[in-house]
């Protein structure tokens, strides 16, 4: 099973921390993973000239996203992780996730069946985890995934840790976060696996 990895962080903090850790769990469990991280990249917005839907040939902005569209057609499942900034997404996840029009103009169920967990990182133990969570999922509903929650008492959206505004080491030591991580991903996992099987 092949599983794609995506920090929406533009710094190798806590967001970049988390996403690993879940892509290290997931490997130990078999799958095969990539990762990718905003952090470096020139990420442009989408500017709805209406190329991909004209052409059905891919997004006209030839930029750093190159990687991200091959991932996100490989996997058979995502792990999407933001920081909040204001409270919500990452103004580079969202980025991302608006130009995946691309991908779907040129074919409307290219992720159809691919399975989906959102991961969320604030500075705060509030800082808006759950709302960037809910975006995260919608974008999977929108385009025919299956999203994947931890499950009620303690992940009832996806995995949301906090940082302390330290970085990976505040989110190394959120063990209440890490635990709605874990939680998660063994859903994921599970219904990976039962997409496998089926």
């Amino acid at each position: 099973m092949r599983v794609f990895g995506i920090s929406g962080s533009p710094r190798l903090g806590g967001t970049h921390y988390a996403v690993n850790y879940a892509l290290d769990y997931l490997k130990d469990k078999g799958c095969e993973t990539r990762y990718f991280s905003a952090r470096g990249k020139d990420i442009r917005f989408c500017i709805h000239c209406d190329y991909c839907m004209k052409e059905k040939k891919g997004c006209i902005q030839k930029d750093g996203l190159a990687e991200f569209y091959e991932g996100m057609q490989w996997a058979d499942g995502v792990v999407m992780g933001t920081p909040c900034y204001q409270g919500t997404l990452s103004g580079q996840l969202k980025a991302m996730m608006d130009r995946c029009r691309a991908l779907v103009a040129k074919d409307p169920h290219v992720f159809k069946g691919k399975v989906g967990m959102g991961l969320a990182v604030g500075g705060d133990r509030n800082g808006g985890q759950e709302i960037a969570i809910t975006l995260i999922n919608n974008f999977f509903v929108i385009n025919e995934m299956i999203p994947v929650s931890g499950g009620a008492f303690g992940a009832n959206l996806g995995a949301s840790l906090w940082s302390k505004d330290k970085g990976a080491e505040g989110v190394a030591a959120d063990e209440e976060g890490l635990r709605s991580l874990r939680m998660t991903l063994k859903r994921f996992y599970g219904v990976l696996e039962e997409r496998r099987m089926a």
